[in-house]
C-alpha cells in the first residue's frame, strides 16, 4: 500500500509541475467607497489567498487599504484580475509586468479619490 501512495505522491508533484503559472495584473475594489488598488504580480496563483492573509494580519504593504480593510472589514472588498500571461512567455519578468502594469494606471487611474495607489513620480 505504501508503494501506491508514493508512486500516486510523485505522479502528483509531476502533475503540479506540469501546471502553467500566469503572471499578470490584478485590481482590489472596495465596494463601499469604489476605491481601487491596482498591482502587478509575478505568480498570480492563490494570489487573492495570499493577500487576504496579509490583510488580515495587519501586514499589506499599502497602509491606506489596510486601514479600510480593517475598518470596513473583507466583506466589502473584490478581487479579479485584468490581465494575466503565461509566465513561460517572458524573458525578462520585471520588464514585462511594468509593461502590461502601465496601461491600466494609464486607463483606471487609481489613485487619490479614486484609488489606494501613489502617482507615478514624473
Amino acid at each position: 500500500m505504501k508503494e501506491l501512495d508514493r508512486s500516486r505522491r510523485k505522479e502528483l508533484l509531476e502533475a503540479y509541475k506540469q501546471l502553467k503559472t500566469y503572471m499578470g495584473v490584478i485590481q482590489i475594489t472596495n465596494k463601499a467607497n469604489g476605491k481601487i488598488y491596482i498591482k502587478s504580480y509575478p505568480d498570480l496563483k492563490n494570489k487573492w489567498m495570499s493577500i487576504q492573509a496579509q490583510l488580515d494580519m495587519g501586514r499589506f504593504v499599502n497602509a491606506e487599504l489596510q486601514k479600510d480593510w480593517k475598518d470596513m472589514g473583507a466583506d466589502v472588498f473584490v478581487y479579479e484580475v485584468l490581465e494575466q500571461k503565461a509566465v513561460d512567455e517572458v524573458t525578462d519578468m520585471r520588464w514585462e509586468l511594468k509593461k502590461i502594469l502601465k496601461p491600466w494606471f494609464a486607463k483606471l487611474q487609481p489613485y487619490g479619490d479614486k484609488g489606494y495607489n501613489k502617482p507615478p513620480t514624473p
